[in-house]
């Protein structure tokens, strides 16, 4: 669905019809333009031969019904999963900006097999739009409340299509999904938090921390040499002083890795202004790693977590715990692999 050629489709239809074309498609959820009976029978033909709005999703639901996830081939054959979580009070879907990852975090399916391509800005917004018909036609019109840019790939390697996507999703035109009811995760990549800081938009930043000092990080994450813990939390003080919003600091938590007292100690200093940050506490799903990665990772004790949430307590830091979603069909955090890409 290449959205840069409904322009040229409708280059000679009155400018109002684009409008109207979207709100057909990302509001109304059709699924064929033969119903567009806005448009005469020669430009519906035209847009069902160039701009066909079927999508070739594969559809998996966990047993417990309040996940699933998505395998979507695109057009050049190349497949990206997506992941719809269902809560009791928002429906959120998991996007994935890129098809692989050129970062290779060690914890990460994404990267085992390497990077294919980075996604246009519509093939993001398809990821959405295949859980939107799901949740209308089975689910008695609900409608997707919430996005999170936390699926295959970093999102800030493909800044401009992302950007791109946030502002469809949050736009008339698009799916009308508030600024902050977006998130976007990065490893990182310092150029474009600042950069994304002077957007000036009230979208999420949540930061994949993962350990509070470079030590330990960079055993975890590959791109820390470039990009430390210390030039990271200056950037999220730059967004924080433009945007006078809040910083989401992801943390998976592994055995005898980053889950100690001391760690959490370590976290706790790190933070300066407390009130401006919320530590996402994450479980590690295991997958199978290359066996050259010299690190053993195993998900922490309860034990370890709970000692670990109480520094953090102490500390007055705040923060959450991720609802694991998704882990019997891998959709859980670090498992989407694009599996068709093997």
């Amino acid at each position: 669905m290449n959205l840069e050629k409904l322009d040229k489709i409708l280059e000679n239809e009155p400018a109002f019809r684009k409008k109207q074309a979207f709100k057909f498609v990302y509001q109304d959820l059709n699924e064929d333009w033969e119903g567009a009976t806005i448009f005469l029978k020669e430009t519906r033909k035209e847009l069902k031969d160039d701009l066909s709005l079927n999508i070739d999703a594969e559809i998996l639901w966990a047993e417990d019904g309040r996940s699933a996830k998505a395998l979507i081939r695109l057009k050049d054959g190349v497949a990206i999963e997506t992941v719809l979580m269902k809560g009791d009070k928002r429906n959120t879907v998991c996007v994935s900006s890129q098809a692989g990852c050129p970062l290779g975090c060690v914890f990460c399916a994404t990267g085992k097999n390497g990077f294919i391509r980075n996604l246009e800005y519509w093939e993001i917004i398809e990821q959405v739009l295949v859980f939107a018909r799901i949740l209308k036609n089975d689910f008695e019109g609900e409608r997707v409340t919430n996005i999170v840019f936390m699926g295959m790939g970093e999102p800030f390697l493909n800044y401009e299509n992302v950007m791109k996507a946030a502002n469809f999703f949050n736009s008339k035109e698009g799916f009308e999904i508030a600024a902050r009811k977006i998130s976007i995760s990065t490893v990182g990549i310092v150029p474009e938090i600042i950069k994304f800081a002077d957007e000036g938009k009230q979208f999420n930043l949540a930061i994949s921390l993962h350990a509070p000092n470079n030590e330990i990080r960079k055993k975890l994450v590959i791109v820390n040499d470039k990009y430390p813990v210390e030039k990271i939390m200056k950037a999220a003080e730059y967004y924080i002083e433009k945007t006078n919003r809040k910083v989401m600091l992801e943390y998976l938590l592994f055995q005898n890795v980053n889950d100690s007292k001391e760690q959490a100690g370590k976290l706790v200093s790190l933070i300066k202004r407390k009130q401006y940050y919320l530590v996402n506490l994450i479980e590690y799903n295991e997958y199978e790693k290359d066996e050259s990665v010299d690190i053993s990772l195993k998900k922490s004790s309860k034990e370890a977590v709970s000692k670990f949430k109480e520094v953090l307590k102490e500390g007055s830091v705040e923060f959450s715990e991720r609802f694991k979603f998704g882990r019997d069909i891998k959709g859980a955090c670090g498992q989407l692999a694009g599996e068709q890409n093997k």
